[in-house]
């Protein structure tokens, strides 16, 4: 019964709801902001670098950044990628690069909102996310904590099983370590990081999130350059199939809706655009220049890089080894480390486990920091909260490396539907103040201006936001 209905829900919100709303609401903001993550892609880097560091209100721009990719790069663009091309075809890496260039507007929108309704915790520090903008921007404070509650289950708990059930069945495969061996490893290090709190975590992305995506591209941009002269007609490849202009092998394996549909679908589960994730570290970060769009301008490019940068490398390593197969029997991992070995040698099935280790052990802890926010919003000065949290999430990773239960994992997936839902429906509620914002925030930029956002000029935004970080007092 169970899963029946689980099996409901997901089929609801990942075959209807989200595969269409999700698209449907990013392409919404980008026509409403004037297709900003195109004519203004610029501003995404001006802001990234504009010199920012972290002070004792909150992390750095380039810190948020990096805990977002932190959950973003993942398994998703390992696993993800190979799973598209073995159901849908190369037209799903297009529909994937559609589904994240439209997405950088919906980034760029959730995480704005959350910039303007963050506030400052007990001890000083900027937080906010999805359930503070319900609360504050809608006064709707049951679904913020509708949204929180699920959120905490979702990436605080349950995919952290998840992450540490990939890392375990990798390290195993590879190198042959006992799966609670990894588990326990797994708990150590991410409770080193998780007990250093969002900024403990700010510094571990910071550090590791570069290293980690530039090695595997430099693997993989040595797999492209070896076998430079296909790569056009591979490109070629994913755009036509995407539109049934060149038939694949396979059969309905390749078919222009199977393309549509995985593309859809794994790029969403990828780049989160729209989840009501990533808008929970951007609320943490000091804006440079002080105004709420420079940090949507900063999780739009996260999104362009874990998709349009990471899982096209992902597609490329893929479709240039000689294992590939549309419909084929070898997919996910195992697709993916099959052909970085049929490029590299059996090194590349070692790469990928060490890939999948550090990209699914970021994703544990940026998981974490999201619903450490979301538990903020929810303590109400139950001061254990936290720690409850802490210890429940580091019990899941040890739990998670050593089983394989389809229905928790499932559930997960549904309340990441319930959860992506209610924030699509609040930020297509707050769309108007989003424009303002960038109105506001591109005018200044037109006149020569460092934008700053002064709360006194825009007196229809006052209600919900805090005086003391926005209004004149508060720069």
């Amino acid at each position: 019964m169970v899963d029946t209905v689980i099996g409901y829900l997901n089929t609801l919100f990942w075959s209807y709801i989200l595969v269409y709303g999700l698209l449907a609401v990013g392409v919404y903001f980008t026509v409403r902001l004037g297709f900003l993550q195109f004519r203004h892609f610029g501003e995404c880097f001006k802001v990234l670098f504009s010199g920012a560091r972290e002070d004792r209100e909150g992390i750095s721009p380039f810190q948020a950044l990096c805990t977002s990719l932190a959950s973003r790069v993942g398994t998703g663009n390992i696993a993800g990628v190979a799973l598209a091309l073995t159901l849908g075809g190369p037209g799903a890496i297009f529909w994937m690069w559609v589904v994240a260039l439209v997405g950088m507007s919906t980034a760029y929108a959730e995480s704005a909102l959350a910039q303007l309704y963050k506030y400052r915790d007990e001890e000083g520090q900027f937080r906010g996310g999805p359930a503070h903008y319900m609360a504050r921007g809608l006064n709707m404070p049951i679904m913020g904590h509708v949204f929180a509650v699920v959120l905490i289950f979702t990436f605080g708990l349950v995919f952290n099983a998840v992450q540490s059930n990939s890392i375990a069945a990798a390290m195993q495969e590879a190198f042959g370590v006992p799966e609670l061996m990894s588990g326990a490893a797994l708990v150590l290090g991410a409770g080193i990081v998780i007990f250093g709190g969002v900024r403990g975590i700010a510094h571990f992305a910071e550090k590791v999130v570069p290293v980690m995506a530039g090695v595997y591209l430099l693997v993989v941009l040595y797999v492209v350059l070896a076998n430079i002269t296909v790569v056009p007609e591979l490109l070629y490849t994913i755009v036509a199939q995407a539109f049934g202009w060149q038939e694949a092998a396979g059969g309905v394996a390749g078919g222009v809706m199977a393309a549509l549909m995985n593309g859809i679908r794994r790029g969403l589960f990828s780049n989160e655009a729209g989840m009501g994730s990533a808008p929970n570290i951007a609320a943490c970060a000091v804006p440079d220049p002080h105004h709420p769009a420079s940090q949507g301008f900063v999780q739009a490019l996260g999104v362009f890089i874990d998709t349009i940068v990471v899982c096209t490398a992902t597609a490329l390593l893929i479709m240039l080894s000689g294992v590939y197969e549309v419909g084929g029997a070898l997919t996910g991992t195992a697709l993916t480390q099959a052909a970085a070995a049929d490029q590299i040698g059996v090194a590349g099935t070692y790469f990928v486990a060490v890939a999948i280790l550090f990209f699914a052990f970021t994703t544990i802890v940026a998981n974490y920091s999201y619903a450490e926010n979301a538990m903020l919003f929810l303590e109400h000065g139950w001061k254990p909260g936290v720690l409850v949290l802490r210890l429940l999430a580091l019990a899941m990773v040890l739990w998670g490396s050593v089983q394989s239960v389809a229905t928790v994992f499932n559930a997960a997936d549904a309340a990441m539907g319930l959860m992506a839902t209610i924030n699509l429906v609040a930020i297509v509620w707050l769309s108007p103040k989003v424009v303002l914002l960038t109105r506001d925030y591109l005018a200044q930029r037109k006149a020569g201006q460092v934008p700053e956002f002064k709360l006194e000029a825009h007196p229809q935004l006052a209600k919900g936001v805090e005086r003391d970080i926005w209004g004149s007092e508060g720069k």
